[in-house]
């Protein structure tokens, strides 16, 4: 089906929180010929928006798409950098761009799905115009964190910025730093700087957010993470610890890698704190969704979303 209109191309947007079944939907829809012809959907390929799964090595707490599927539906974004590089907001959205557009010319459908709802919000509406990093500021900041360390830096963001120190985490040096180097340059807090509230018109975006009961999610994240301990998850960790990575690299940021630097805690423990802290960020990640522009909220069955986007398709426009 020929998906290229005179505008500017369709992308399709799919969210929901962590382990909410956004992946099993897409391949229900489009990870085979039969299955794209029963419901008279075009070929697609997928632009990964989760943060972590960026990170090669990453595999089985991230909950990486294997290679069978990878074969059936092809994702982009995958396995693109070693945890101990940053991959930031400004780095998805040029990347996220650059792939809807070569997906889109070769006459597929580009669907940009993942949980990472401050990625997808600066993808869908533009970066924030954050002032520009300042040379002397930015040393100013990295002698206090070598001389005070990280508590003492989010203290102090903390007093001026609570939401973003409320939302970094203390070893994640990156935003922490950036944060506070913000602050100190405008005296106004990151939230000041949001991206726009309104879809750019680079892309004309059709935004769906997977909707199930707050119990169900709950159910199937505690069932998730005892998946992932029993298919190695520690190991995996290991095998990364033994590769050089440290707790303050930016992969091992991920909720699931995070829990087991720190104090010496038994495996049924770090599960438990995956659990808890994999609930709390999908509740975060709810909330963050009701706020994007036009979504549209859907059923976790395939053709829930079928019947919306097969319409969209057909008519060359988006839902927007």
């Amino acid at each position: 089906m020929d998906t290229s209109f005179s505008a500017s191309p369709l992308v399709v947007v799919l969210v929901g929180p962590t382990a909410s079944g956004k992946t099993a939907l897409l391949d229900a829809l489009f990870g085979s010929p039969d299955a794209r012809e029963a419901y008279g959907l075009p070929e697609a390929e997928v632009v990964s928006a989760d943060s972590m799964q960026a990170y090669r090595g990453m595999d089985i707490g991230t909950a990486k798409p294997d290679t069978a599927l990878l074969a059936r539906l092809p994702h982009r974004l995958i396995d693109i950098r070693d945890i101990r590089e940053q991959y930031t907001v400004g780095d998805f959205v040029a990347l996220a761009d650059s792939a809807c557009d070569e997906i889109a010319a070769a006459g597929k459908l580009p669907v940009v799905s993942g949980g990472a709802g401050f990625y997808v919000r600066n993808f869908i509406c533009g970066l924030p115009t954050a002032p520009a990093s300042e040379p002397r500021t930015r040393a100013e900041v990295a002698r206090d964190l070598e001389a005070k360390g990280a508590e003492a830096l989010r203290d102090e963001l903390a007093a001026v910025d609570p939401d973003s120190a409320a939302r970094i985490h203390a070893r994640d040096l990156y935003r922490l730093t950036r944060a506070l180097e913000i602050v100190r340059i405008s005296g106004r807090p990151m939230a000041d700087f949001a991206p726009a509230s309104a879809p750019r018109p680079r892309f004309r975006f059709a935004t769906f957010g997977v909707n199930r009961a707050r119990d169900e999610v709950i159910a199937r994240i505690n069932e998730r993470v005892d998946a992932m301990m029993d298919a190695g998850l520690a190991e995996e960790l290991d095998s990364l610890k033994k590769a050089g990575a440290d707790a303050g690299d930016p992969g091992m940021q991920a909720i699931g890698y995070r829990e087991f630097f720190g104090d010496n805690r038994d495996l049924a423990s770090i599960a438990e704190a995956i659990k808890r802290d994999t609930r709390r960020y999908a509740k975060r990640q709810m909330t963050f969704f009701r706020n994007l522009p036009g979504i549209d909220w859907i059923g976790p069955d395939p053709g829930s979303l079928a019947s919306r986007l097969l319409s969209i398709v057909q008519a060359g426009s988006s839902a927007l």
